[in-house]
């Protein structure tokens, strides 16, 4: 069985993106809520490298680093909001968070 450096990178970014959609329906903590929904950005952003590099155009590699960079503001963004919330409350569940009203 000869496998393609294409089907591994596939297979791994399926992987990654398992482990974070598992995480999204298991976790109830923010932070690591958020750490999920970046592993599903970044294997999303992997397939995104694998087709730009297979169809030989920079721009799925371009849109990669654009969606990069909207990942991590959204990272911050979730955690200022978690860090809102915990300075408030010392537990707390993704499902109570209805307090930050504004």
């Amino acid at each position: 069985m000869n496998l393609s450096s294409e089907t591994i990178i596939v297979a791994t970014a399926v992987f990654i993106f398992s482990c974070g959609a598992a995480g999204v329906v298991l976790r109830k903590n923010p932070i690591g809520l958020l750490m999920s929904v970046e592993l599903m950005i970044n294997a999303a952003i992997m397939v995104m490298v694998l087709g730009s590099r297979l169809h030989a155009q920079p721009t799925g590699q371009s849109v990669a680093l654009l969606v990069l960079v909207l990942g991590a503001a959204e990272a911050v963004v979730g955690l200022a909001l978690a860090l809102a919330v915990f300075r408030r409350r010392e537990h707390v569940d993704v499902d109570e968070a209805r307090e930050i009203q504004g």
